[in-house]
């Protein structure tokens, strides 16, 4: 799926959507039982070259309906991630 990058407090954010059921080898893409999603938060490349990052997966119990919601809800995910983090620390270390 596509992924859309956005800026908050000077981290990259990258909603990640999927489909809930995995391809067959025989039946392609299923998305009529919806989406899963995870957000990939990032810091900017350093002049090095240099960044981390680390990917949240977001806890649902039912999938989402369709791609858009999915991807509303990980930017949403993130945000609230970055925002309640400790000012001492950074997102990039917090504990799963």
């Amino acid at each position: 799926m596509t992924t859309m990058l956005r800026f908050y407090r000077g981290l990259e954010i990258y909603p990640l959507v999927y489909p809930h059921r995995a391809s067959t080898v025989a039946g392609g893409h299923n998305y009529d039982e919806g989406f899963d999603a995870a957000v990939r938060i990032q810091e900017p490349e350093s002049p090095e070259g240099m960044s981390r990052s680390r990917v949240f997966r977001l806890a649902q119990r039912t999938p989402f309906q369709n791609a858009g919601d999915a991807r509303r809800a990980s930017t949403a995910y993130a945000v609230r991630l970055i925002d309640t983090c400790p000012e001492n620390m950074s997102v990039l270390d917090l504990q799963a």
